[in-house]
Order: C-alpha cells, then sequence, then structure tokens
C-alpha cells in the first residue's frame, strides 16, 4: 500500500509531530506498506521553503497561508502512485480562519483519505465545527482517540458513528532496560522521583503539585520533583521565563527549594522512557478537563508508570479500572494524599504500575500500526472517494488567497491613502477618516481570521489616525493633506458614522485589551453628537457601530437608548416613503443602499426589535427585486441613481456598494438560518471577481488591488482605498460565513460567531 501522509513537519519538541513519526515508522514495519512510493505532504509556516531541511520523504511542501498550494498539493497527490493518504487535523496546522485552507485541499482530493482528529472541541466556533463536518463527509473514516471524543462528534457535530474510527493514542514500543542510566543518575539516586514532562506553560497546573510538596515531604523527605521540559516557545516569546522563575519561588516560599529539579531541555524517546521507567509517581496536573488526547499520559501508561492526574477527559478513560488515580483540578491536598498513600504502601504502587503496563501492551506502535492499515486498507475496498455531487455554495476553493500588500503600499505611517492612479498611490489626495475606519475594520477581520500579522502591524496605523482626527468636543474631522494639515473642521455625518462603526467593531473584536480600551474611550467621547445625526445612511453607520459596542457591553442602557432612538428615525422614513411595491426608506435609491436593512437588522439583534427586523426583511426583498438580473449581481449606478418606481440605471456600479450587499445577506443569513441569503452573499461578491454585466474581474490578481468601479464597457483601472478596501471586507466576511452552508436545512451537507 502506498500511502500520502499529510501532516506537520518538520517535527516539533513533542505532542503531534512525534505522533506522526512514530504512526509512520509503525507502518514501515508492515510489509504491505510500500515505503518506496509513500511520501510525506509538509506543512511550512512560513513562506520561505529553505528554513527548514527536509527530508527526501516530503515530496510536496504547503506553505500554510497560500491557499494555492493547498489545490496544488491535492493536484500532485492526484497524479502520484499513492493508494490512499493519511491526514492529521490539529486546530493551528493549516491556514485560514481555523484551518479552512484544508478544505481546499480535501475538495480537490481524488484519493481515498482518513482524518486523524488530534483535537475535537465541546463547544467548537461555527468554523471550527464547518470544518470538522466538511472533512469527515470527505474521509473514509474519522479517526479518534479516545470515547469522549466519538461521544462530541456524534452529539455536537452530527457525525454518524460509523464514519468513526476509535484508535487510541499509540506509545513506544520499548522495555525497561536494565541499567537505567536516569535512575543511576545524580538527580535520582536516592531519591523518590515525582515527574512530569512536556513543554511548560501555566495551564499544566504545576503549581499545585509544589503546593503538594510540604506535606509529601514532611512524611518522605527523599522526595524529589523532576519537571522535565522547555518552556513552550509561545510562552518565552511573549513572557520569557516568567513562569518557571514563579515556580522556583513558589517552591522556595513553602521551603521546598530542595525537593524540586528543573531539566530544561529536549530529550529522545529512549531517553525519555529511562525517565518513566525511573520514576516514583509520574503526575498530569493539568487544570481544566478539556483535553480529548494527552500524549505525554499515553506514554506515561505505555512505560508502564504509576500515573497520578486530574480527571481531564482522556485521563478519565485512559486510566480508569485502577491504571493510575485522579484527583481534582488544583486540589494540592488530595494529590498529596494520594501520593502518601502510594509512597506508603508499596503493594498498592506496584498494583498500579502493573496494571499500566499491561493495559499499555495493546498501545504498542506496531500494533497501532496495524489497525491503521485495516482502516485504510477498507477505504480502498469500499472505493470510497472524495467530492460533492453539489456544488458548496461558498466555494473557498475558487476565492484569491488573501494578500494585503496593496493595502500595505496605499499605507504610510499617518494613514491609508485614499486615491490611486492605477496601482500607485495618488499622494496629492492625502486622506481621509472614512477610508481609516473601513481600513481598520478590516485589519481587525484579517487578525481574526488567521491572526495575520501585516494587519495586526497596520492596525494602530489606522487607529491613531482616527484619534488624530478626533475634535476635542468628540466629533470627527474627515480630510487630512499629505503633509497632515486638516483639511476641515467637522467631517460629514457619513465619514462620522462609518467611524462610530469601526470604533464599536474594534471594542467588539479587539486583539488586546489595550486596543479595546483606546477605542471605548474615541467611542465614548462622541456620543454626544449622535443627537444630532440627520442623514440616513450616518445614522445606519453609527446604529451598526452600537450594535458592536453592546456585543461587549450589553448592559450600557444609555446606548441602549440610542441604538432604539436612531432605528426610530429609520424605521419612521420606511414607514413615511413606503408606497405599493416601493418599499423603501427615501424616494431615490443612492448609494450604500443595502447599509440602512444592514442597520436594522443589527438593531433587532441588539435588541430584538421586531419591528426592525421586519422592516429590514421587506427592504431586502425589494433590492433582490432588481439586483440580481441575468444571474449575477447589478448593484445600483450612481449615473443617476434609482428613483422612485423607476429602473435601475446599473452603472457605474461601486465597490462600496457590493460590499453594502454582502454585509447585508450574511447578516441576514445570521439572523434568519435561511440559506438563500447565504447564496446571494456568494453571488454578491463573486461581482468583484468577473460575474458581473461586463464579465469582467475587478479584483486585480497581479496588484491585488480593486478597481474603483464598473463602467458600461470597462472598469475604473484605478484601485483606490475606498474600493479595495470593499473588496477586502467582502472577502473576509465570505471566509467567515463559509461553514454557514453547512448548517442549514437545505444544504445537502446536513445530513451527515459576531459580526459583520
Amino acid at each position: 500500500m502506498k500511502i500520502a501522509y499529510i501532516s506537520t513537519y518538520p517535527p516539533r519538541e513533542c505532542g503531534l509531530a512525534t505522533f506522526n513519526q512514530n504512526l509512520v515508522n509503525a507502518l514501515g514495519l508492515n510489509p504491505s506498506y510500500d515505503a518506496n512510493k509513500s511520501f510525506i505532504v509538509a506543512m511550512n509556516e512560513s513562506d520561505n521553503l529553505d528554513e527548514h531541511a527536509y527530508p527526501k520523504e516530503v515530496k510536496f511542501i504547503i506553505r500554510q497561508q497560500n491557499q494555492q498550494d493547498y489545490i496544488d498539493a491535492a493536484d500532485f497527490i492526484n497524479k502520484s502512485d499513492v493508494d490512499t493518504c493519511i491526514i492529521e487535523h490539529e486546530f493551528g496546522i493549516y491556514g485560514g480562519n481555523s484551518g479552512v485552507f484544508l478544505l481546499s485541499l480535501i475538495n480537490n482530493l481524488q484519493k481515498p483519505f482518513i482524518t486523524i482528529l488530534h483535537t475535537v472541541l465541546k463547544d467548537p466556533s461555527f468554523m471550527q465545527q464547518t470544518i470538522i463536518k466538511e472533512i469527515s463527509l470527505k474521509s473514509s473514516k474519522i479517526v479518534v482517540m479516545s470515547k469522549k471524543a466519538v461521544l462530541f462528534l456524534t452529539s455536537i457535530y452530527q457525525i454518524p458513528q460509523k464514519s468513526i474510527e476509535l484508535i487510541e493514542h499509540g506509545v513506544p514500543d520499548l522495555e525497561p532496560i536494565p541499567g537505567n542510566e536516569v535512575a543511576k543518575s545524580d538527580l535520582f539516586k536516592q531519591r523518590k522521583v515525582l515527574f512530569t514532562f512536556g513543554l511548560i506553560s501555566r495551564n499544566k497546573g504545576l503549581e499545585t503539585v509544589i503546593k503538594a510538596l510540604p506535606s509529601i515531604v514532611e512524611r518522605h523527605p527523599d522526595v524529589l520533583y523532576v519537571i522535565l521540559g522547555n518552556t513552550h516557545p509561545g510562552v518565552v516569546k511573549h513572557n520569557g521565563e516568567e513562569y518557571r522563575d514563579s515556580l522556583k519561588s513558589l517552591a522556595k516560599e513553602l521551603g521546598v527549594e530542595n525537593n524540586i529539579a528543573f531539566v530544561n531541555k529536549f530529550v529522545s524517546e529512549e531517553e525519555l522512557h529511562q525517565y518513566l521507567t525511573a520514576c516514583y509517581v509520574y503526575i498530569t496536573p493539568y487544570l481544566n478537563e478539556a483535553q480529548i488526547t494527552s500524549g505525554t499520559l499515553s506514554y506515561a501508561v505505555g512505560a508502564g508508570a504509576a500515573v497520578v492526574s486530574t480527571p481531564y477527559w482522556h485521563a478519565q478513560e485512559l486510566l480508569a479500572d485502577n491504571r493510575g488515580k485522579l484527583f481534582d483540578f488544583k486540589d494540592d491536598i488530595q494529590l498529596a494524599q494520594i501520593v502518601n498513600t502510594l509512597l506508603d504502601d508499596e503493594n498498592k504502587h506496584r498494583e498500579l504500575k502493573n496494571n499500566a503496563y499491561q493495559y499499555g501492551l495493546k498501545l504498542r506502535w506496531p500494533a497501532i500500526g496495524n489497525v491503521y492499515l485495516k482502516v485504510l486498507r477498507n477505504a480502498l475496498t469500499d472505493g470510497k472517494k472524495p467530492g460533492r455531487t453539489i456544488p458548496p455554495i461558498i466555494d473557498v476553493d475558487n476565492m484569491p488567497a488573501l494578500n494585503l500588500n496593496h493595502v500595505a503600499l496605499l499605507t504610510d505611517d499617518t494613514g491609508i491613502i485614499q486615491h490611486a492612479k492605477f496601482g500607485i498611490p495618488n499622494l496629492k489626495e492625502g486622506y481621509c477618516i472614512d477610508d481609516n475606519a473601513r481600513a481598520l475594520i478590516l485589519s481587525l477581520l484579517a487578525y481574526d481570521q488567521d491572526k495575520n500579522q501585516k494587519a495586526l502591524k497596520l492596525m494602530p496605523v489606522y487607529l491613531s489616525f482616527i484619534q488624530y482626527m478626533q475634535r476635542e468636543d468628540g466629533n470627527f474631522r474627515n480630510f487630512l493633506s499629505f503633509n497632515r494639515s486638516y483639511l476641515d473642521e467637522v467631517g460629514s455625518e457619513d465619514s462620522f458614522g462609518r467611524t462610530i462603526w469601526s470604533l464599536g467593531y474594534l471594542i467588539c473584536t479587539g486583539p488586546n485589551n489595550s486596543y479595546r480600551e483606546f477605542g471605548k474611550e474615541l467611542f465614548s467621547n462622541s456620543v454626544p453628537h449622535f443627537k444630532d445625526l440627520k442623514y440616513l445612511r450616518a445614522i445606519a453607520n453609527t446604529i451598526i457601530g452600537i450594535s458592536y459596542y453592546l456585543c461587549a457591553h450589553p448592559g450600557d442602557e444609555l446606548l441602549v437608548k440610542e441604538i432604539n432612538r436612531l432605528a426610530k428615525t429609520l424605521t419612521e422614513s420606511y414607514k413615511q416613503h413606503k408606497d405599493g411595491e416601493w418599499t423603501w426608506f427615501e424616494d431615490i435609491l443612492t448609494y450604500d443602499n443595502a447599509i440602512l436593512p444592514l442597520a436594522l437588522l443589527s438593531h433587532y439583534e441588539a435588541t430584538n426589535n421586531k419591528e426592525s427586523f421586519n422592516i429590514a426583511m421587506e427592504s431586502i426583498a425589494f433590492l433582490n427585486s432588481f439586483s440580481f438580473e441575468n444571474g449575477y449581481l447589478n448593484p445600483v449606478g450612481n449615473d443617476g441613481w434609482m428613483k422612485k418606481h423607476g429602473k435601475n440605471p446599473v452603472y457605474d456600479q461601486q465597490a462600496l456598494e457590493t460590499m453594502a450587499m454582502v454585509l447585508m445577506y450574511s447578516k441576514a443569513f445570521e439572523v434568519t438560518k435561511d440559506d438563500k441569503y447565504l447564496s446571494l452573499m456568494q453571488l454578491s461578491y463573486e461581482w468583484f471577481l468577473g460575474k458581473n454585466s461586463l464579465h469582467i474581474p475587478l479584483y486585480d490578481f497581479e496588484t491585488h488591488g480593486c478597481a474603483d468601479g464598473l463602467q458600461f464597457n470597462s472598469v475604473n483601472r484605478n484601485q483606490g482605498a475606498e474600493s479595495t478596501l470593499a473588496y477586502f471586507i467582502s472577502h473576509l466576511t465570505v471566509l467567515k460565513a463559509a461553514e454557514i452552508e453547512f448548517q442549514t436545512l437545505s444544504s445537502p451537507l446536513v445530513d451527515e460567531e459576531k459580526c459583520i
């Protein structure tokens, strides 16, 4: 059997990469596994393919955030001689929001494959749940490592039991070594060693063991608690060795500093086995139950260690039937009692070790590898191949990869420049707060989707611009020259409303408290000017901003009162202008039209006001009635606008109008769960990519900017901030909604969070 193995590489210090390598090695022991024709498809965390020295088994490398690479990888596998594939899945390995780019690979893959899930979340986001459902539909089998994972998949993800295979976590095929070097070392010699290993971080709960040490040492002075492992790289990056140092300080404070030792290094599998067989008690003191699989725990059981653990999900299963002992989370008193009992009673200690050892025999890699090969053979026998009979509503595969280069080109240390000549920034036109507000929203969306570092770097530029443009009275200027001179005293109401939208969204979704608190300060300063708003689109934008604010601060009665007052202005205008089939807010449709029903849907979400909901749905139906002639979006053109009971002038079509339609349909589906709005959202977005009246894309795949408009015979080739931001906000909105197709009742896949 020839296998394509899709996984993380290079191996990390523990966890998934170790599991991957062990499984590959175990499969290699079986004569039916063709190692010469099998290969690895490796994930690379950056675009630099030369940063790692890949072994010859790696035949294809996927750059994590390059969506096209996933499609190309599928094509590479399809053209290869492999019979089947193994996909290792863990959130964080694959690119896009929650690793959604993996779907591009599996939707193009023509070989049968199984997927190993290393994490099954009890409370998944929409996107996470969608991805797992899609993976399960395409996989010949979903492999999990615990009964709890099976329960979650069937009850939370509605995945059929027949699609799931339970295969426990494998362990090394090693026996205790006579003359164990670790046991003879100065560290272990003449000590009763309590042992923990793995990357160190706060969620490991190591302080619980240290707090238990005084009671243990009082009865057993020869006890030593050994912590083996480096500090997690992410922790070191942000906090250095702060956590490790705090553990040392705690030990000193409790008077047990001589009963604790840190071994700050990574060890080989063989050396780790020596540690596990040399220790007296192995402890996993994790702080919460939400761990579906623990490789470290499996290794300890496989080595025949006496294990004491908190009752996280995997521990409850693996340590059942007296294969280990459990103590409550953070309960150092109970831990001390259990450890002292084992230290006092050699028979109980020996029984625990023997039970673990006997159970661990069936977990050894050769046995586990044979089970995997059986599952793969069944996949081939069944002939089940991935592939939809009906295309997805949201076609993520055909969306361009997110590339913010043009946005970055338009941005300097002041803000984002308004206009461009073709793709070149037009410095003469300076800046405006409208575009910087939209740019702030875009950067928040992009960072939320996949922790985009370019977006994070740009974010403070846009926020600083907004702060610079706020007057002492809380209102905002709009225009700024290239030399940073104010060009107006007070900006338009529209620019005010768009700024409030961006600040509200920041308060709701900002990456940290500093950003959110800064945004709240600017937002709060502007509240007195809400009462002065007269124009409907300014009011609508402000309503949307307040709705986001209320996501974070639902108890703010002043803002609830403000959003209700502003929404009433919209609903009263609607009632005044509604006339037969003309179900709209004014006697003319001009620009940014979809923002008006979007605002009322946002008001409904924030307050459950049914009148706002009903008017929003009526006005959306009115837009639908003329916007999709010939099967594609024709947004209201700005060449004369659309007068009451008149016809849509069609040209010139603006990107801002299309963005508003995308946002409106996204919110309509979010509220109603009617998948027709999902289809309309996707259709609206495709306007940017060429599904429009001229069949010409406005998105420029070379510059990664967006044309400023669609004219009757061409596109406006200028690629300014407004249109480019409109495209990318639409793009990210569609990506965030991609999972919705799997949640709708009408979706063919059904059988098997926030805003914008």
